[in-house]
């Protein structure tokens, strides 16, 4: 389905994508939310990074590093992303080390969808999976978002060991609740 979407498409679902995300509490509460900069035919993150800055929320986004894992650092605005490996974009300004996102009050994640349980199938690069276990780890406890289209939320996904649920998933015509169970 997401190869058939038009930049049109995408700019139009990240607009309403942002003003769902928005009215998710947790979100609209946040003082600090971890986000990333979306790439291709992923849905938009522009507008709900905007907004959230607007606001005067503080957003990090990813920097992958060369064991895919995360570092991170402060969203800037547009104009101080520089291009990196994989299509990336990434901040320019300092990093704040992998350990940052445990400081977030929300952790947005990329993902191809989401399950009625709340598992999300990522694109299989591990980096989010490790940014989970950090979290685990350190007994953070962000509100895990995954920012989806609509149709991308199913009955069941693929599920690993490793994997952990995340608590909502946001969509440009709604938000979706998972009770995540114990693990």
């Amino acid at each position: 389905m997401r190869s058939r979407l038009t930049a049109d498409d995408i700019e139009k679902a990240g607009a309403a994508l942002a003003c769902r995300a928005l009215e998710l509490p947790e979100i609209a509460g946040a003082a600090t939310v971890a986000a990333y900069v979306s790439m291709g035919s992923e849905p938009g993150t522009h507008a709900l990074r905007e907004a959230l800055r607007a606001r005067g929320v503080r957003v990090l986004l990813p920097v992958l590093l060369d064991d895919d894992d995360l570092d991170w650092g402060e969203d800037e605005g547009p104009e101080r992303l520089a291009p990196a490996r994989r299509g990336l974009l990434e901040p320019e300004g300092p990093r704040l080390g992998p350990e940052a996102v445990t400081r977030a009050d929300v952790v947005l994640l990329p993902g191809l969808a989401v399950d009625r349980r709340g598992m999300r199938l990522g694109r299989g690069g591990g980096s989010y999976d490790r940014v989970l276990a950090r979290l685990v780890g350190a007994g953070a406890g962000p509100a895990l978002v995954v920012l989806l289209y609509d149709g991308e939320v199913l009955d069941e996904v693929p599920e690993e060991g490793h994997d952990r649920p995340v608590h909502a998933a946001v969509t440009p015509s709604g938000l979706h609740r998972f009770t995540p169970r114990p693990r």
